[in-house]
């Protein structure tokens, strides 16, 4: 079944467009839910923390006694109830762990604490209740009210819940995620409470069901050569498809080459520093990650992102100067070089460094699904796998970004050709130096707000 899976995936990605779900989850992430309910006496708050394999990974809650305790009780000192603007004291009543399966095979965790705060509500008042556990994590935030013997007028949430207490999330959203922290409601003596639960759009995505097949893989306790085998031909598949999706540099990877008289080795120089960047920085932030608790996976690619942008910008500026200081001698000459045509008498190939700098920002941000097979693999005892199957996404991100950069060098010397075009070429470097220049600069703003 297994190996079936693989080629229908396969088959399905080779013949189909993908196209990319955004989805406010993933693995690195801590999703948070609040269930409110105003009683005359209290309010009770059903607080639930959904954690992702790695940050389970990076916690290890399953090796540490007395977790569900500890870890509830922070969440009752980060929540905090007021009525009416006093802050009322919250106490545990109760706590609970499970640990869900993941993907590859990792763990997930799931925490309910049972949360409660005395007040007296038998008279119109404003119930206030706020979180501010994790606040610097990446994750869906979401909570609900209901009144049980108190009416909760006009509520700005809804009284159940999208995600079913975050257990099933939306597959397909295309705004963004819930990000609810804080709630305030007005309440009086009564039965009435309203605002129906919020309905999101839902369905599927070829490439996040073929993603969940391929991080399954890393998990599977039956490997046979044949699946083995087909596994890593669809991370190929994959990782073409991931770098097919926006924001993966094939456009200033295009314009470099374009720009600076790129070759078909130069494209190829380009896809193969992307793939060695690509799977060394799975396999460093694998190792990063493992041990250390305190880091926070999605603020490091974060920055990462930044630094990939950065680097983007500095290559662009380099080219800026290096096509304008080209330019000087046309600007202020009296003809000389004309007789030997622009297009080709006096071709700048592109620098070495510039290329490797290119690859380096292509594939400086590790993709997380690659991350986690890595994981996976590593917990089960099969890094060689793991290691081979990131390999192989990295070569399909390679393939894709450097069939993109063949193609504009093609395009561009068929161009080039063409007597009406040639001429125009003469201002081409600064313009595509321009580009890089600037698409470096919005990427590395685009990462750093995250």
């Amino acid at each position: 079944m297994k190996a079936l899976a693989v080629l229908v995936f396969g088959f399905a990605f080779l013949g189909l467009p993908v196209q990319a779900v955004a989805h406010p989850l993933g693995n690195f992430t801590v999703n948070h839910y609040h269930g409110i309910t105003v009683r005359p006496d209290r309010v009770e708050v059903r607080a639930v923390v959904d954690i992702a394999e790695i940050p389970t990974l990076q916690e290890r809650p399953t090796e540490q006694a007395g977790y569900a305790e500890r870890k509830c009780a922070e969440r009752s000192r980060a929540t905090a109830v007021e009525v009416d603007g006093h802050a009322l004291a919250v106490r545990l009543t109760s706590s609970a762990v499970e640990f869900p399966p993941g993907e590859a095979g990792l763990p997930t965790t799931r925490l309910t604490c049972m949360l409660s705060a005395a007040a007296a509500l038998d008279r119109p008042a404003t119930v206030t209740v706020r979180d501010s556990l994790d606040e610097g994590r990446l994750g869906w935030r979401e909570m609900t009210a209901a009144g049980d013997g108190v009416a909760l007028l006009d509520p700005p949430v809804s009284g159940k819940s999208t995600t079913d207490e975050l257990r099933a999330y939306p597959e397909d959203l295309l705004a963004d995620p819930l990000d609810v922290r804080s709630v305030t409601l007005r309440v009086e003596p009564g039965t009435f409470t309203g605002s129906d639960p919020v309905t999101l759009p839902g369905g599927s995505s070829l490439l996040a069901a073929a993603t969940e097949e391929f991080t399954g893989f890393a998990g599977s306790r039956d490997l046979t050569p044949l699946v083995g085998a087909l596994a890593v031909l669809l991370a190929l598949v994959l990782g073409a498809s991931h770098a097919a999706l926006p924001g993966h540099g094939k456009t200033i990877i295009a314009a470099y080459l374009a720009g600076r008289d790129g070759t078909t080795r130069d494209a190829i120089v380009v896809g193969a520093t992307v793939t060695l960047t690509h799977t060394a920085g799975v396999l460093v932030l694998g190792l990063v990650i493992s041990a250390s608790s305190a880091l926070a996976g999605e603020s490091l690619l974060r920055w990462l992102g930044v630094t990939s942008g950065l680097l983007v910008a500095a290559i662009g500026a380099w080219l800026l100067r290096s096509a304008v200081r080209q330019r000087e001698p046309v600007l202020v000459g009296h003809g000389h070089g004309h007789g030997h045509g622009h297009g080709h008498g006096h071709r700048h190939h592109a620098g070495r460094a510039g290329l490797v700098g290119m690859g380096v920002a292509g594939g400086l941000v590790p993709s997380p699904s690659a991350l986690v097979v890595l994981l996976g693999a590593v917990a089960l005892g099969r890094t060689w796998f793991g290691v081979l199957l990131v390999l192989g996404y990295g070569l399909g991100m390679a393939a894709t970004l450097t069939a993109v950069g063949l193609l504009m060098v093609r395009l561009r010397d068929r161009l080039a050709a063409v007597e009406r075009f040639r001429d125009r070429f003469t201002a081409l470097p600064a313009i595509t130096a321009s580009l890089v220049l600037v698409v470096g600069l919005g990427l590395a703003v685009r990462a750093a707000l995250g």
